[in-house]
Order: structure tokens, then C-alpha cells, then sequence
């Protein structure tokens, strides 16, 4: 905090709960909380993950409060909503309402008439990202985020040039929008040994790793099927999944079909930083992203990644420098063939090189700070219309 500015009480209101945004989350509420500022925390229990509650918890933040919110549209979004401003009023007054995901900045950002609170609004990628919507679904949510972008937003955080781009693409003005690139902590280190051991993974495997939800947006079928594939002739690959979702039973059903449960781990309560340890190249298979923690994150660790060609990717990958981008397809040989590729010692020791060599530049004290000037822009902008 600048010390000729007072503290700001903050709301800060997110409905996944978990996964990328859920990081991001925790770590913008302790790192404004560091820096003198009370911070209100609101979260979805109905798709929270446990480690995100428990780390969320632990803050020590003036304030968890857990408010129900459905990712669908439906009719009780109004419950919500109503639930919502009671909270805004009996636990105000705040100086700023930061809404994370399209639920939570819906919500946040419908407001009654009366004293106007900046409202601030982070996608963490927009509905109309996802390159699966229908022509419908585009059509309608595009308009839907066009509409509250111009009219009752303050200030737009876009976490990638791609987003940004996307944003003005749905008629959101340049005035409003910020980028602010997720940063993330120091990463942990020197438990890669121990955590193999703990699931049974040898020491000398290559292992292939796979962090997030187990969702139509990450695509895990994908990996599974490349793995698959590449199983028979590359004898010492193992393949690490850190995550649960929706999805899950069919990734299971999917991985005894391709014969290679013996050679697949899947647990969700490991956090991703951790296991990023046990890894020796990190794949991201998503179909859409606006920048992921989990490419954030291996980089920052120093691994090798294979991601595919979405959002974000350019901001931490070089192809063939620290990794290798693959197409965003469902044809997966693609992929296979790049798995492939890192099995041989001396390109992987080239890209582990490059990898390390970059890891410094991702840090969350820039989120934060570049956040916070995002509040002051938005505060500014309210006194000098009062």
C-alpha cells in the first residue's frame, strides 16, 4: 500500500472455486490483505474444491463467506443475486466489488440504484472463448458480455493479449479494459523423489504431467488418447493427472480401454505446484484459455510444455525454444507426435535448458500491484464523475 492512501475494503466475489481462477483467486486476496487492505472473500461451495477452501481459509481474511452460485443460467441466479446485494449491504461499506468468472461478474455487476461501488470484472477467459459454443450460445452470451461491458463495468481485467482482443472483438471500449498477467509464487522444490515414490512412479521414468479439471474445456481426453498411443514405443513414459471434474469417469473408462492403467496416476488432492516436482514435461491440452495458472506455473517451475496453440501460450511458450505448441484439434497425432519427440535425452535437455533460463519472469507481487492500480484508475474515475 502507498502510504498516503488509506486502506480500501475490497469484496472480492468468485463462483468455480477452484482450478486457475480458484489460484488466482487466494493469491489476489493474500496479497492484497499483505499490503494492508481488508478484503471480504466470497465463494461458490457449489463447485469449491477442497484445497481451495482450505488454502482460502487460511488466509485469515476479514472475512469467507460461502454464497451459493450455479455456473448454468437458470432461475436461481436471482436468489443469488438477491443474496448478493443483501451481503454487499450488511457488510459494507466497500470501496471496491471485484467479480471473478462470468457468474460472479454478472452478479456483482447487476446492481440497485443508489451510491455507486466500482465494479471490477476478470473473465479469466470469456464463455465465448470456447471454440465448442454454438453459433446460439455465442450469439447470446456475446451479447450479454458486450452489454454489461459497456454499460456496468468500471474496469475490465483481461489476464492475455488474446483476451483483450477478444474483449474488443464484443464491443467492450479500450477505455475500460486493463491487462494483468496471473503471476505465481516461488514454486516448491525438492520432493520430486518423494512424491514419484508416493505413487509409485520409478525414478527414471519420463513422466508426462496433466494439471487442471478434468472438463471439456481441458480436454483430457485428448492426452489420454496421445498417450495412448505413444505407450507402446516409449516403454518408460508414465502419465500424471492432478485434478477431478466432471469428466473424470469417462477419462477412467477411456485409460483402461487404451490398456495403460498401470501406467496413469490420477489423484486430486496433491496441490499442482507440488506435483510439478515428479514431472518431466508439462501438457496442457485445452481447447480455450485466457492464461492459464498451469502453464504459469511450469514454466515457473522450468519445465518443458506442450500446450496447445489457445490463449496465453505465447506469453510463456517459445515453440521449439522451451516446448512445443501443438494444434488446437482433437486430431490428436499432433500431439502424440510431440509427446514422442521429448522422449529423445538431448532435445529435452535443450528444452529444460531454455525452460530454466526463463522461469524468474512470472511473479504474483506484479498481479497484485497492477491490480491494485486498476481499483485506484476505477476510484479515480468515480470522484472525478461525483
Amino acid at each position: 500500500m502507498r502510504k498516503s492512501e488509506p486502506p480500501l475494503r475490497i469484496l472480492e466475489v468468485l463462483e468455480p472455486s477452484g482450478g486457475g481462477s480458484g489460484r488466482h483467486f487466494v493469491d489476489l486476496c493474500a496479497g492484497l490483505k499483505a499490503r494492508g487492505h481488508t478484503v471480504t472473500a466470497v465463494y461458490s461451495p457449489v463447485r469449491a474444491e477442497a484445497r481451495f477452501v482450505r488454502e482460502l481459509m487460511g488466509l485469515d481474511l476479514a472475512k469467507v463467506i460461502a454464497l451459493p452460485m450455479l455456473r448454468a443460467v437458470g432461475p436461481k441466479d436471482y436468489a443469488s443475486w438477491r443474496a448478493l446485494n443483501r451481503l454487499i449491504r450488511d457488510e459494507g461499506p466497500f470501496d471496491i466489488i471485484h467479480g471473478h468468472s462470468s457468474k460472479a461478474g454478472a452478479l456483482t455487476r447487476l446492481r440497485l440504484p443508489g451510491p455507486h461501488i466500482p465494479r471490477i470484472y476478470t473473465p479469466h477467459a470469456f464463455r465465448t472463448m470456447d471454440p465448442t459454443l454454438s453459433s446460439k450460445g455465442r450469439l447470446v452470451f456475446g451479447a450479454i458480455e458486450g452489454l454489461l461491458g459497456r454499460f456496468l463495468t468500471d474496469r475490465l481485467i483481461c489476464v492475455s493479449g488474446n483476451e483483450y482482443a477478444h474483449a474488443l472483438g464484443l464491443g467492450i471500449p479500450a477505455t475500460k479494459l486493463s491487462v494483468v498477467v496471473n503471476g505465481v509464487g516461488t514454486m516448491p522444490s525438492g520432493r520430486r523423489t518423494e512424491i514419484r515414490g508416493q505413487f509409485g512412479i520409478p525414478q527414471d521414468a519420463l513422466v508426462f504431467g496433466f494439471i487442471g479439471r478434468l472438463s471439456a474445456q481441458k480436454a483430457p481426453e485428448r492426452l489420454i488418447a496421445a498417450f495412448a498411443a505413444i505407450a507402446g514405443t516409449v516403454p518408460e513414459a508414465r502419465l500424471l493427472i492432478i485434478g477431478s471434474g466432471e469428466l473424470e469417469s469417462d477419462v477412467r473408462r477411456q485409460i483402461a480401454a487404451g490398456a495403460i492403467a498401470d501406467r496413469v496416476v490420477i489423484d486430486a488432492d496433491l496441490p499442482g505446484s507440488e506435483a510439478l516436482q515428479a514431472l518431466d514435461v508439462l501438457v496442457m491440452t485445452s481447447r480455450y484459455e485466457a492464461m492459464s495458472y498451469v502453464m504459469l506455473e511450469g514454466a515457473a517451475a522450468g519445465l518443458p510444455l506442450i500446450l496447445t496453440d489457445v490463449g496465453g501460450t505465447s506469453n510463456v511458450l517459445d515453440d521449439d525454444v522451451n516446448g512445443l505448441v501443438v494444434p488446437n484439434i482433437d486430431d490428436t497425432v499432433p500431439l502424440a507426435v510431440a509427446m514422442a519427440k521429448l522422449r529423445d535425452t538431448a532435445t529435452r535437455a535443450r528444452l529444460v535448458a531454455a525452460a530454466r533460463g526463463r522461469s524468474g519472469r512470472y511473479g504474483v507481487d506484479a498481479m497484485v500491484d497492477q491490480t491494485l492500480d486498476v481499483y485506484r484508475q476505477a476510484l479515480a474515475d468515480r470522484q472525478a464523475r461525483d
